[in-house]
């Protein structure tokens, strides 16, 4: 989610692809638009109901119907992990087009370091005063690492990437999976684990204690108590965030920055190879994940196994579905037209304040000074409370942007970069 510098930083002499719109590429702002919308539908859940309950059924606190388990699988085939990948693609592709257009000013890395620095601190705010799901901490923290290889070659870039993402899928997911294989197969009754099963026993019954009493601070506390709890009992979640996210985080910004430098968003690509590609990739990783979510139900939806199926089953085939998805998103959002496709666009362009601004709205809708709906609602409604919410986000980025240069955050961050005061208004 990157969504301040899209621009083109073609010489004069070049041919602008038909991909461009003035001087923004066009796919870009729609494929953000379509993974800002995307990651509140995988957001919704944690936003109503205790964090557990993103993964574990049982952790809802009202009752989780069999429909509702379809809708689960649903969900994770089509949207866990695969619109945070697309967002982190593309910011990716933002870091380098930042560089492009510093370069071309005689500007290197450190306006880059520093623009990244103030993103640490929003996603740090994010995170301790708003919501423990930011994701924009993991990207400035290595999207810093990422500057060491800025100008590496594309074809570097995007190997590098790839074996990355798969080294993150052995190692973590080995990590994630044994949980599983001690604590519910027959091969952790061994007398040999039987000490390790007992603490995942213990383990999982602190973790979903703990989930009722940060559900009473919500539902009673005052704000100054939830920030509180975020500060004192959940600061130490943040380094095993980062371990687990950045073997995933920064390999797929370095293969965005590939994708972005070979072609794939600006339409110098064959359009054709790219939907067919694209196609196989979604429908091959998508199938793969969906023996997955039928393996976790028929396990009965257990702690482990849908923790299993989260962190580490499901991550080797999210990958072809986020690259098919760019490329066939690229070829759909250059050709989209229409008011629909002008909104989604909108949305993207706006995407860091739609992306924070959800949050924000989300604290109004659930906690208990204010909605109060927080553990209220099965997922049915939730899904109707992100439904919704893309309306809100669909109607104001439009109008806004007709009228302002920039969303609001999006102004005040690129202000803070370059450390002068931009006009917003057109």
């Amino acid at each position: 989610m990157d969504p301040i510098d899209t621009r083109s930083d073609a010489a004069p002499d070049q041919a602008v692809p038909r991909a461009m719109a003035g001087n923004r590429i066009a796919s870009l702002d729609f494929i953000r638009g379509i993974a800002v919308m995307g990651i509140l539908a995988a957001n919704i859940i944690a936003f109503g109901q205790p964090f557990a309950a993103y993964m574990y059924p049982d952790a809802f606190l009202v009752p989780h119907n069999e429909a509702e388990e379809w809708m689960w699988i649903a969900q994770f085939v089509l949207i866990d992990g695969k619109m945070r990948g697309l967002f982190t693609l593309l910011f990716g592709v933002g870091l380098y087009l930042f560089m492009e257009k510093a370069w071309s000013r005689g500007k290197g890395r450190a306006l880059q370091a520093r623009r990244l620095g103030w993103l640490l601190l929003f996603g740090l705010g994010h995170f301790f005063l708003i919501w423990r799901g930011d994701i924009l901490t993991f990207y400035a923290l290595f999207g810093l690492v990422s500057l060491a290889a800025i100008r590496w070659a594309a074809k570097t870039q995007l190997v590098v990437g790839l074996l990355g993402y798969a080294t993150g899928v052995v190692l973590v997911g080995s990590f994630m999976l044994s949980p599983y294989v001690i604590a519910e197969t027959e091969f952790g009754e061994q007398p040999a684990y039987a000490e390790m099963r007992e603490q995942l026993a213990a383990d999982k019954g602190r973790a979903l204690d703990h989930e009722m009493v940060e559900y009473r601070i919500i539902s009673e506390g005052s704000y100054g108590d939830f920030v509180a709890h975020n500060v004192i009992d959940h600061k130490g979640d943040l380094p095993f965030n980062i371990f687990v996210f950045g073997f995933e985080t920064l390999p797929l910004m370095l293969i965005g920055m590939a994708l972005y430098r070979f072609g794939l968003f600006s339409g110098a690509m064959n359009t054709g190879r790219m939907l067919r590609w694209g196609s196989a990739g979604i429908v091959l990783g998508s199938g793969v994940t969906l023996l997955v979510a039928l393996w976790v139900r028929d396990a009965g939806f257990s702690y482990w196994s849908t923790l299993a199926a989260f962190m580490s089953l499901s991550a080797l085939p999210r990958l072809p579905v986020v690259l098919g998805l760019a490329a066939v998103l690229a070829v759909v959002g250059a050709r989209a037209s229409g008011w629909l496709a002008e909104r989604v666009s909108a949305a993207g362009r706006a995407a860091f304040t739609n992306y924070l601004g959800t949050s924000v709205l989300m604290l109004f809708v659930f906690h208990g000074w204010g909605g109060g709906l927080f553990g209220a609602l099965g997922r049915t409604e939730l899904y109707l409370v992100m439904a919704a919410s893309w309306l809100v986000m669909l109607a104001w980025s439009k109008p806004w942007l007709d009228r302002f240069r920039f969303g609001p955050l999006e102004w005040l961050w690129r202000c803070l970069t370059y450390w002068r005061l931009f006009p917003l208004r057109r």
